[in-house]
């Protein structure tokens, strides 16, 4: 359906470059979103220990456990299938996934993904496939043009990069847009801050929100007034005038360990 943005990965080459590329070994568990067919589960299911696949689609959901079954016996208890929407698993039978690969929907791809990362720490590497112009932003850098909200957010719990491009023709139906690799390796530990992500993600968003103005004035909501914000960038040690597309995540977190000084400011005004 075009409402699930459904494209089904139909070439045995890009399957198994797509496993290869994300790294998969022997003794990994592998939690996949939106089998579809079930192509890219397959060459999962070939390397990895055991696959889940979680998907929300009530005819693919019924027919993967018999495509597995059928195409490869001898693994199929190895596999397991959750029926669900992806934003809305909180758990997984078996043993805690440690890779998250899939070709993502590319209308909920990026909050899928931070769900999926946010809901299961013991994921340590990731590969997802998502439209090209996703993936470029996943994986921007702090001053690119396409910078914002997704690669700040990804940047908290992982080191993100661009692992590839895909073309439309490996797909049925051909989407009309081009597709890319984006890889992303769990963070060795998380982030020194004092802050709460919730926190830092609240100062992300005003900051992206209005990403045309100055911090100074973005954050002006978020702080509660201009000088307040300004008080609580100059204690973070981050220009007032700068523009959030040029902060690195560890800067959006010192702004948000720094919002009492903006209220201890607002406070003597």
């Amino acid at each position: 359906t075009k409402q699930r943005g459904q494209n089904f990965v139909i070439d045995a080459n890009t399957v198994r470059r797509i496993v290869r590329t994300a790294d998969v070994r022997p003794d990994d568990v592998v939690v996949e979103v939106g089998p579809g067919l079930g192509s890219l589960t397959l060459a999962l299911l070939e390397v990895a220990d055991r696959v889940t696949a979680v998907e929300i689609d009530d005819v693919l959901a019924a027919a993967l456990p018999a495509t597995i079954a059928a195409r490869m016996p001898d693994r199929a208890e190895r596999f397991a299938l959750v029926h669900s929407d992806a934003m809305h698993v909180t758990e997984l039978p078996g043993p805690p996934p440690t890779a998250l690969v899939a070709n993502l929907p590319y209308n909920v791809a990026v909050p899928v993904l931070l769900h999926m990362l946010d809901t299961f720490p013991s994921i340590e590497r990731t590969l997802v496939m998502v439209q090209a112009e996703v993936a470029d932003r996943l994986a921007a850098a702090p001053g690119s043009k396409v910078y914002g909200v997704p690669s700040v957010k990804a940047n908290w719990y992982a080191e993100v990069k661009r692992a590839g491009a895909i073309g439309r023709n490996v797909f049925w139906p051909a989407p009309n847009v081009d597709s890319g690799l984006v890889s992303l390796t769990r963070r060795p530990e998380p982030l020194k801050t004092t802050a709460t992500k919730r926190e830092v993600f609240a100062v992300i968003d005003a900051a992206f929100a209005q990403r045309r103005k100055t911090l100074r004035a973005a954050l002006a909501g978020w702080a509660g007034s201009a000088a307040a914000a300004e008080a609580a960038l100059v204690a973070a040690g981050v220009s007032p005038q700068a523009r959030g597309e040029a902060l690195t995540v560890e800067e959006f977190a010192r702004i948000a360990e720094h919002k009492e000084a903006g209220a201890q400011h607002k406070e003597s005004e």
